[in-house]
């Protein structure tokens, strides 16, 4: 393998210069670093990494953590990985997964050892214990998610809330009066303080009976299985809902499969609206599910190039940003049966709705 000698050589500058060029530590015009990447290239040059990151103090890597062990990797999740891999590959950095679970002491193990710049957390809680650590070690980090108390620090997350008055606004307008929500298991020690089912329940408690109407709520694990039996507690325990709202994208397509195997015409008999869904997940639905899309792909687009922002000038004001979900009509709502659609929501039709 060729040294940074001979690419001098071969390139007719100086060691100090490839050096400059390799590892970044002083500006060099474009003509003499595209001349000495040339070199690299002809001569079979390879940059030593470890080398590039003590002579920059940057390992020009950014951690990704998702726990795992509490939450599946679903259609969004990845989505929002996928769009902060393009996004830090264009600022010059690599998006390394680290599939850590929610216990900080497992996650200091990881961010003592240098591996990173900085870190974007993702699945944050209401009152997440990997913050203090990260704020202990003096580490740069981001939220894709936020905490109860989000002030302070740097956040972009979905716009939960926002989207559930979108989806009853949707749903009301067609007619509907007994409306439910799925979430995932409220119950379950690994989602206490899960900020996304909770700000959902919320919202929907609250706009429901804003409404003067009754909040359903109904929970099912986030597997696959999940859905069918989701179906069958709510048309036991609440056979007048007409529409159901979910936040529960593992579970959507079996929910989904158990109103049919019950005997529910969908949207005829029961409308269905899926809420922070991906649009993947709700085009290879049987029928493709009226959804509010979310905007995973600007999530992970913009915590990234916010935290490079940060590394690149500390001074940088915090993003604390909320995305929008966008509502996408499919084929899984409509007026209830027996009813009339209401004159202003009669001009919609099947695609993305502003």
């Amino acid at each position: 393998m060729a040294t940074m000698r001979e690419v001098a050589r071969h390139a007719g500058v100086s060691i100090a210069t490839v050096s400059f060029v390799v590892n970044g530590t002083k500006p060099v015009s474009a003509a003499t670093r595209a001349r000495v990447q040339a070199s690299m290239d002809e001569l079979g040059f390879r940059r030593n990494v470890l080398a590039r990151a003590l002579a920059s103090n940057r390992t020009r890597n950014l951690a990704l953590v998702f726990p795992a062990l509490e939450h599946r990797l679903g259609n969004t999740a990845l989505g929002v990985l996928t769009s902060a891999a393009v996004a830090a590959s264009a600022r010059g950095f690599n998006l390394v997964l680290w599939p850590v679970s929610n216990d900080p002491a497992q996650l200091e193990e990881y961010v003592t050892g240098g591996l990173v710049d900085a870190v974007l957390l993702m699945e944050v809680t209401a009152e997440d214990a990997r913050i203090p650590l990260l704020q202990r070690l003096d580490l740069p980090f981001a939220l894709i998610g936020r905490t109860a108390e989000p002030s302070g620090l740097a956040y972009v997350d979905m716009d939960f809330a926002g989207a559930v008055e979108s989806g009853l606004d949707h749903l009301t307008a067609l007619g509907h009066q007994h409306i439910a929500l799925l979430l995932g298991e409220i119950a379950s020690p690994r989602l206490v303080g899960y900020g996304p089912i909770a700000r959902t329940r919320d919202a929907f408690e609250s706009g429901m009976l804003r409404r003067g109407l009754a909040p359903v709520i109904v929970s099912a694990p986030q597997t696959p299985a999940g859905g069918r039996a989701a179906a069958a507690d709510l048309l036991r325990d609440h056979p007048e809902t007409t529409a159901t709202l979910v936040l529960n994208e593992d579970a959507l397509p079996t929910f989904l499969a158990g109103l049919t195997a019950h005997g529910r015409s969908i949207p005829r008999d029961m409308s269905v609206l899926g809420l922070a869904t991906s649009a993947d997940a709700a085009a290879m639905s049987d029928p493709p599910v009226s959804t509010l899309v979310a905007p995973g792909s600007e999530l992970g687009r913009l915590s990234v190039d916010s935290m490079v922002d940060r590394l690149d000038d500390p001074a940088t004001p915090l993003v604390q940003a909320l995305i929008p979900c966008e509502l996408q009509l499919g084929d899984t709502t409509s007026p209830p049966a027996g009813a009339t659609r209401p004159p202003r929501a009669s001009s919609q039709s099947k695609g993305t709705v502003p």
